[in-house]
């Protein structure tokens, strides 16, 4: 029997993109312990980070969208780990 996989949500691939894109710039990092996405508060590296969404979005997606999931994503990372 041929079985069809449900797709995933494009939100949760494009918020991968975004973390994955903000980790690699250094705009963010994660806590060794627990895993939780900190800010480390480097505007220079918002700043490439958001430049390489401009230059480089995700197929399917304009550049303003691919800024936007970036600052969506900005805006519910913490400066500080909950369980720590």
């Amino acid at each position: 029997m041929l079985m069809v996989r449900e797709r995933r949500p494009a939100w949760r691939t494009i918020e991968r993109w975004a973390i994955r894109l903000l980790l690699e710039e250094g705009a963010i990092k994660q806590c060794p312990e627990h895993g939780y996405m900190q800010c480390r508060g480097d505007p220079d590296a918002r700043t490439r980070a958001v430049a390489a969404a401009r230059s480089e979005p995700p197929h399917g997606l304009s550049a303003a969208d691919a800024v936007a999931a970036l600052h969506d994503v900005l805006g519910g990372v913490g400066d500080s780990c909950p369980d720590c």
